[in-house]
């Protein structure tokens, strides 16, 4: 990674990064970050969907080994939980960090200073998890961490409800995309969400994010340096509507796309209010799941397998 030099040094160098903290300070004055448009003055301390005003919060920071493997490597990727979401899945495995608001409120500073920590431990990435909401926030961070010597990888790690006009705010900043495309179906989106423009809104994202990073490059250690990793959670029934995911994904955005297809879905939160989100996965919705894709022509599927929740 000696010769690696991240999108935002260079964006700071080049005075960028500081244009873009005003900007995106800007429409939090009536926030429009999201899809939801909530138009509430976050700088004042309004509050909408996302119920974070001005400074973001934090539930935890750690090196992280659950990760992809192209994350995680040696050393474990370098997460930081953002509290609360702007997307709110019923049944979203976090429940009392994004629903019930579990973490602390935290400054600018603060944020620069958790990135430099996972740093230090030998991270090989700082993963932003769940960040739509707080944009303008880290964007602040990562002014004060470059200054100290930030110059790992960033990764935008996002259900995918995400604005273009907001990702583009991101470009030349984070080298790494992360979103979950989590449904294919508007009226699941509107059920477990209430979120029914989320297949639209994941599409424009993902392809904008594709744009900007391309497809997936490793170093020699096989570490992402930069591109798009698209995640892909089963849920039962085929809820999730797996293959047109997958179609749209290779045919629209790269059939090189490096996509990590998740077993791991367990009825958490209120999914049970939702007879079909009750239980869980089979193996074979599972397998099936992972014949889709490839059937559908994906050709970089995570080798990762993680612990499988039986029925």
């Amino acid at each position: 990674m000696s010769s690696f030099k991240p999108a935002y040094v260079e964006t700071f160098e080049k005075g960028l990064l500081k244009k873009k903290i005003k900007h995106a300070f800007e429409i939090l004055s009536s926030c429009a970050l999201c899809p939801r448009l909530c138009g509430v003055d976050r700088v004042s301390g309004e509050v909408g969907v996302c119920r974070t005003g001005e400074n973001a919060w934090v539930s935890s920071y750690t090196p992280h080994f659950g990760e992809e493997a192209p994350l995680v490597g040696s050393h474990g990727s370098g997460t930081i939980f953002f509290t609360h979401c702007n997307l709110l899945c019923n049944f979203c495995q976090n429940y009392d960090i994004s629903h019930e608001g579990y973490g602390e409120e935290v400054s600018h500073e603060r944020i620069a200073e958790m990135m430099l920590s996972l740093q230090g431990e030998g991270c090989h990435n700082i993963n932003f998890v769940t960040p739509s909401h707080v944009v303008p926030q880290i964007l602040s961070a990562v002014e004060l961490a470059v200054k100290k010597g930030l110059s790992v990888p960033m990764v935008y790690n996002t259900g995918a409800y995400d604005r273009v006009e907001t990702l583009k705010l991101l470009e030349g900043v984070f080298d790494i995309y992360m979103p979950d495309f989590k449904f294919w179906d508007s009226q699941i989106a509107e059920k477990t969400c209430k979120a029914g423009d989320y297949p639209e809104v994941a599409r424009d994202a993902l392809t904008e994010m594709h744009r900007q990073v391309g497809d997936l490059v490793t170093d020699e250690s096989g570490i992402a340096t930069r591109g798009l990793l698209v995640r892909h959670l089963v849920l039962p029934h085929n809820l999730a509507g797996t293959r047109d995911v997958m179609r749209f994904i290779a045919n629209e955005i790269s059939p090189n796309t490096y996509v990590n297809i998740m077993p791991q879905y367990r009825p958490c939160g209120k999914a049970a209010e939702i007879k079909e989100l009750a239980g869980f996965p089979s193996r074979t919705e599972y397998e099936m799941a992972l014949d889709a894709a490839k059937e559908e022509g994906i050709t970089r599927l995570d080798s990762q397998r993680r612990v499988f929740m039986l029925c």
